[in-house]
């Protein structure tokens, strides 16, 4: 079993109040949960209004089927026109660790 985990820190545009994050942000998590069938959450900045640290687990039997799934999300987050990705990182936890 392979534990893969992704966590994107996104800027985004025009937002001015956290409840106008919140209306950015939520349909990113649930477009995520609902395409690729990951645990998504948004797990960091919640008191910046335009940074978002949003945070993508997935459950795989094979390693590179998980990181196909973590590099979808990621291009996913990367083509939204309202958030800017300033950066992704990725961790792969597998039987020896």
């Amino acid at each position: 079993m392979y534990v893969g985990v992704l966590e994107v820190d996104v800027l985004l545009g025009d937002v001015h109040t956290l409840k106008q994050k919140r209306a950015v942000v939520r349909p990113v998590v649930a477009e995520l949960r609902r395409r690729f069938e990951v645990a998504v959450s948004e797990a960091g900045n919640q008191d910046l209004y335009r940074r978002a640290l949003i945070g993508v687990a997935v459950v795989s039997g094979d390693a590179s089927h998980a990181r196909e799934v973590l590099d979808a999300c990621e291009r996913l987050v990367a083509a939204r026109p309202e958030l800017e990705l300033l950066s992704a990182r990725q961790r792969m936890l597998g039987p020896e660790d």
